[in-house]
């Protein structure tokens, strides 16, 4: 079939790969023409997709990246896969609107047209089935097939792919469903069908207030355990070892990528915009894992002035940008208002990260890109010249035993180091 990913990001580029490789032809489509120059010439941004599976796809035409609108024309599925960013506390769905718009022109009887992106329940059917309708002048569940299906995307997760991962789908009405779960069960290993929309929309947000809420929990545990004077990353391991009851979630400097900071917040808005109730557990869950990179700079404040140092002209040396490891993924990553903390305190702050590229943007950071933070090799005269090494992303690429035979103290974020210099979250 002739089908088009809206949105070529890191949901979008792993779905428009695999649909191609199963034998379709795709058209990855996005609005941002350097992202697709790069797809283009066979570069990948993404981890999970290596140059070495998009070569093959562009060279054989069963994959071609555009930023031409006109190319989206006679499709058989389409599947928006677009950004939902928050907007002052509200969900802003601009970009699933532009999509729908997009589509609506070209849609034609007997097309499907799925959702994928994170949104509150409600969204398929109250928004984006009216805007495709308006646009093509055809009905859903008459004339088209409507449905959506929640991304389970884990960035840099080698065990968990989108091919293995259990893809929840759903329809509008009952022979949508069997259209979105037709397709999906062409990419995907087994698909998990519910009874409507709103069902699959709460459950990836039920998923991410889930980890939120845990998160939160030891994050706040951990602050508490170190003024106890507790090893709350030992307790942890010990209530691991319980083989029913407990799920392990730990501590770090914050929270990051789409799904943490911003999708809890989704249900926590429909919920008081519908109902009138305030979502307590994901407002408390926002509260403690938005100030974890607060925390960690009072925790490196502390530490410099035991050992006499003032923040203000301190040289801090930050490993990892990322918001989680081994992966290039820097959106709402906590180590943006960790650098941002520090530069307003006067620190001479220097990062290192193999994996986010020196000059990007990283979205999150209020006062302007964490590219103005000076980008350095996490070497051992790097290491030996910082004041503190706050540890933020454990990439398996840094050279840990460097780490701690030359810096002089360490704020282990990620309690991924052991010595005289290193003091753990």
């Amino acid at each position: 079939m002739r089908v088009v990913i809206a949105g070529q990001g890191y949901v979008g580029l792993p779905l428009a790969v695999r649909a191609a490789e199963v034998g379709h032809r795709v058209v990855g489509y996005d609005v941002d023409a350097q992202r697709i120059a790069s797809l283009a010439a066979g570069r990948s941004y993404v981890e999970d997709i290596p140059d070495q599976r998009l070569g093959p796809l562009l060279a054989g035409g069963a994959y071609r990246p555009t930023a031409d609108p006109a190319e989206v024309a006679g499709f058989e599925v389409a599947v928006i896969t677009v950004p939902t960013p928050l907007r002052d506390g509200v969900p802003d769905l601009s970009y699933i609107e532009a999509s729908a718009e997009l589509l609506a022109r070209h849609l034609r009887p007997g097309a499907l047209v799925v959702l994928e992106s994170t949104t509150y329940p409600g969204t398929t059917e109250e928004l984006l089935a009216p805007v495709l309708e308006k646009g093509s002048g055809l009905t859903a569940g008459t004339d088209f097939h409507l449905g959506y299906s929640p991304e389970r995307i884990d960035p840099g997760n080698r065990q968990w792919r989108l091919e293995n991962t259990p893809k929840v789908v759903s329809g509008t009405d009952p022979a949508a469903l069997a259209a979105v779960d037709g397709f999906y069960r062409q990419l995907v290993e087994r698909t998990v069908p519910v009874s409507s929309c709103k069902e699959a929309e709460l459950t990836k947000l039920l998923e991410n207030t889930f980890r939120h809420v845990n998160i939160a929990l030891v994050n706040e545990l951990a602050m508490f355990a170190h003024d106890l004077g507790i090893d709350v990353w030992e307790a942890i391991e010990a209530a691991a070892t319980k083989p029913f009851g407990f799920l392990r979630f730990d501590p770090g400097p914050g929270v990051g990528g789409h799904c943490l900071p911003i999708d809890p917040s989704f249900l926590s808005w429909r919920v008081e915009r519908a109902l009138g109730h305030s979502f307590r557990f994901v407002e408390l869950a926002n509260d403690v894992n938005s100030h974890m990179p607060d925390y960690v700079v009072r925790r490196l404040i502390g530490a410099l002035n035991e050992r006499h140092l003032a923040v203000k002209g301190s040289r801090i040396l930050l490993l990892g940008l990322a918001y989680k490891k081994n992966t290039g993924d820097a959106r709402e990553t906590p180590a943006a208002r960790v650098a941002e903390l520090l530069t307003r305190l006067g620190a001479q702050v220097r990062a290192a990260d193999p994996h986010v590229l020196a000059g990007v943007h990283l979205p999150g950071q209020r006062s302007g890109p964490l590219s103005q933070v000076g980008r350095v090799a996490a070497s051992p005269e790097e290491l030996a010249a910082a004041d503190a090494v706050v540890l933020l992303a454990d990439h398996d690429d840094f050279d840990y035993a460097a780490v701690t035979t030359h810096a002089r103290y360490v704020l282990d974020c990620r309690n991924r180091l052991s010595g005289a210099c290193v003091e753990a979250l």
